[in-house]
């Protein structure tokens, strides 16, 4: 059973900067699609951005793109999410997820490939 810890969440004015980690707990991490997804209010679950076992491979959403850097640490079992100038909209609670091997077929932006999920971290974007 894989546990995934968030942290890094917290309040910040719009236009700042914030890192989330996720902590994994096995050490089989460095096999692991990593991914972060983020849910606001009366919202569903959305992609924000994956990173290959390696790290050779990225992808992010567009509403991130280009504010955002996902990398991943592998001897640390850690994933971080690297925001930069967030926007309000961006407030939500923020999720890390794992795919394990056997890697599913689903694309890096369906949740239904992940099969395992941290309990979130909240970031808060105040205006």
């Amino acid at each position: 059973q894989v546990q995934l810890v968030e942290s890094g969440g917290g309040l910040v004015q719009a236009g700042g900067s914030l890192r989330l980690s996720c902590a994994a707990s096995e050490r089989t991490f460095s096999t692991y699609t990593m991914a972060w997804f983020r849910q606001a209010p009366g919202k569903d679950r959305e992609f924000v951005a994956a990173i290959s076992w390696r790290g050779g491979s990225t992808s992010y959403a567009d509403s991130v793109k280009g504010r955002s850097t996902i990398s991943r640490d592998n001897a640390k079992n850690t994933v971080y999410l690297q925001m930069n100038t967030l926007k309000p909209e961006d407030t939500a609670v923020y999720y890390c997820a794992a795919d394990t091997p056997p890697h599913s077929g689903y694309n890096s932006w369906s949740p239904q490939k992940y099969d395992y999920w941290g309990q979130g971290t909240q970031v808060t974007v105040s205006s």
